[in-house]
């Protein structure tokens, strides 16, 4: 196993040595599990085709950073393991760009902890024996690379629970795991080919902010798989147009029920159904825009997107 020393990187440095390779917080992405990233986005970095963001994180990453520290003192007072850090970037002794940068080590047994800090609603998903699946496979490929048979994770939850667990290695899903990573490694990276564009809401954000601006006017002609592509999208409105009904339907009968009998809450042997007035305050522009067309001005903002709109030649 071979590591690289992070003492005496830039930031930016690090994210760039960081391109070089998969890293833990890469796994979730590339296995489906991360709802702020897709595989199609980590490839364009990995590829070098978007500009390295070296800017401010957000406010949870940035204190997520900082309470990284008491996460790990706590770990040590609660269970009188002592750790340190590595201030490496860890690298598998097969596949070299499968890397690891472990948030600390634990002295005097072959293991590591990781540390987290999660929000008050997500309490439930470290209840009893669960751990969120994409830490799960974040340490198992942690394992994976350093060569180890277990480790440790520690969460801080909402700011006042602590919680930590022992990961045992899980062979059978380090392999799915690797395989995985591989094949994005060898066959996206390496050979430029670019995963499926999929539906995730982090890509469709992805896709709108890159190709925010266009040439006006401009025309291009579309191979006959895009007749197909739209053929498709065709059938899903179709069968989402049954499903919604359905569902409206199904809706319906319950309210009808309810109204009947002048109820805001039904129970049944297995559910709680509720049907509440909720009272909405909006803004009316129109109006606004109608009796104050300089207060409307002062305050109205426009923003630029592009609408994909589809119509069939005849």
């Amino acid at each position: 196993m071979q590591a690289t020393s992070t003492n005496q990187m830039t930031k930016k440095e690090w994210l760039l040595e960081r391109r070089k390779g998969i890293g833990g917080s890469d796994v979730a992405t590339i296995l489906g599990f991360n709802k702020y990233n897709s595989p199609y986005q980590l490839w364009l970095d990995k590829t070098g085709q978007i500009d390295i963001d070296d800017t401010d994180v957000s406010e949870a990453a940035h204190f997520g950073n900082i309470l990284e520290e008491v996460v790990a003192k706590e770990f040590t007072e609660r269970t009188g393991k002592r750790v340190r850090r590595a201030n490496k970037i860890f690298r598998h002794a097969e596949y070299p760009f499968l890397n690891a940068n472990i948030d600390r080590d634990i002295v005097g047994e072959d293991a590591i902890l990781e540390c987290k800090t999660a929000s008050t609603y997500l309490s439930d998903r470290w209840e009893g024996e669960e751990i969120p699946e994409q830490y799960i496979c974040q340490v198992q490929h942690y394992m994976n690379v350093l060569d180890k048979q277990y480790a440790y994770i520690a969460v801080l939850i909402g700011g006042q629970k602590f919680v930590w667990k022992k990961i045992e290695r899980d062979q059978e899903l380090i392999d799915i795991i690797q395989d995985r990573l591989v094949e994005f490694w060898e066959v996206n990276v390496k050979q430029g080919i670019a995963p499926a564009i999929d539906g995730s809401d982090a890509t469709e954000e992805y896709i709108k902010e890159r190709y925010a601006n266009s040439e006006a006017g401009k025309e291009i002609t579309l191979n006959k798989a895009f007749d197909d592509l739209i053929a498709k999208r065709a059938e899903l409105n179709g069968t989402k147009k049954i499903v919604e009904e359905s569902l409206k339907e199904i809706d319906n009968q319950l309210k009808s029920e309810l109204g009947e009998q002048n109820a805001e809450i039904g129970i049944t042997p297995s559910y709680l159904i509720s049907w509440k007035p909720i009272e909405t305050t909006r803004i009316n522009t129109k109006k606004i825009k109608k009796e104050a067309p300089e207060l409307f001005e002062q305050y109205s903002s426009t923003s630029k997107s592009r609408r994909l709109s589809i119509k069939e030649i005849k």
